[in-house]
């Protein structure tokens, strides 16, 4: 055998020595790269896939810092296909690799995130409400509201009731109709036998029941005085006497920074404008919360059919069972009112 051809098995082996050390070190110093730990504050990250891949890498460095977010990035560049980014939202934690968060991205493992809302007047202010914190926009919000509530005989003037002021868990992706479903879902929950049977027993529906609800939050943000003023309404509704209830009124003339009721306010014509209409008016002038509702179905016993606001300006107001005591107790809010000067 010739000398060359002896040499040919080690050339070979050194070869893949070489080749193996070589890979060795490459998946060694890819390793090191991918394997970096995120050394940040938790924080979350929003991917909105509609923006395409260059966005999520200017995100992925903005949110988690330079060096961080460009290593999580090229890692997903190498393990994903570009035009399969999904929209997503995930939360980083300190000390999670570079190489497990981009595959989380790939595999858009997502985490939920909480939606609030509350003070909120109609399906309007609540659409625009949840596009502030959700992918989806204001305009496919409001048409799922419609198209589900709708399907479930809700009159228009009823939707409100049937979103509660709350905090939801959900996730930032998804679809208008799965996010109108979960809330409007907590609406059929509340509503058990046991709450149903004490609506029927103030001859009153669980929309109704929202209606006044929503009266009571405006006229009292005192939650430990709701109970006594849902009696008070309650009671004039048991003997045909009007509601003559204030937020109605603002509510008809669509202004609720009004501090004086005057002549000419009682004189709009309106449903929602209780000092002319016998009743509740058509639906809730607010999303009132599930308290209040309980408020209303527990309110405690007693004979009051007027209020009126304290003259210190406390939030609390005065009760009382006659006109004329009544009279003396509004006397002496509106010369509380003249001596501070609010004319409106």
């Amino acid at each position: 055998m010739s000398k060359n051809k002896k040499k040919w098995p080690k050339i070979i082996a050194l070869t893949l020595l070489v080749v193996v050390i070589l890979g060795g070190v490459a998946g060694w110093l890819i390793y090191d790269y991918a394997s970096v730990g995120y050394s940040g504050e938790k924080c979350r990250l929003f991917v909105d896939a509609s923006n395409g891949e260059k966005a999520l890498c200017d995100s992925l460095k903005k949110t988690l810092g330079e060096e961080y977010g460009g290593r999580v990035y090229e890692v997903w560049s190498k393990i994903a296909e570009p035009e399969r980014l999904k929209s997503g939202s995930y939360v980083i934690e300190p000390g999670e690799e570079a190489w497990r968060f981009a595959r989380r991205i790939k595999n858009r493992q997502q985490d939920p995130i909480n939606i609030t809302f509350n003070n909120l007047r109609n399906v309007e202010q609540l659409a625009a409400r949840l596009d502030e914190q959700l992918l989806v926009d204001s305009l496919a919000l409001h048409a799922a509201i419609d198209s589900i509530l709708r399907e479930q005989g809700v009159d228009k003037a009823n939707y409100v009731a049937h979103f509660f002021p709350n905090t939801y868990e959900v996730y930032w992706t998804e679809s208008a109709e799965n996010i109108v479903s979960r809330i409007t879902g907590h609406y059929t929950q509340f509503w058990n036998e046991e709450r149903l049977a004490k609506a029927k027993n103030l001859n009153l529906s669980p929309e109704e029941v929202s209606t006044l609800a929503s009266i009571v939050e405006e006229e009292t943000n005192k939650r430990d005085e709701r109970p006594k003023v849902a009696r008070l309404y309650l009671n004039r509704l048991n003997i045909g006497m009007k509601l003559q209830a204030d937020p109605t009124v603002k509510y008809a003339v669509g202004d609720f920074t009004l501090r004086r009721i005057l002549n000419k306010h009682l004189e709009v014509n309106s449903p929602y404008n209780t000092y002319k209409h016998q009743g509740l008016p058509p639906g809730p002038i607010r999303m009132p919360e599930s308290a209040t509702l309980d408020a209303v179905l527990n309110a405690p016993q007693h004979k009051y059919i007027y209020m009126c606001a304290k003259e210190d300006f406390s939030g609390y107001h005065n009760f009382a069972v006659d006109f004329a005591t009544h009279q003396a107790n509004a006397r002496k809010y509106q010369a509380a009112l003249n001596r501070r000067g609010i004319r409106k």
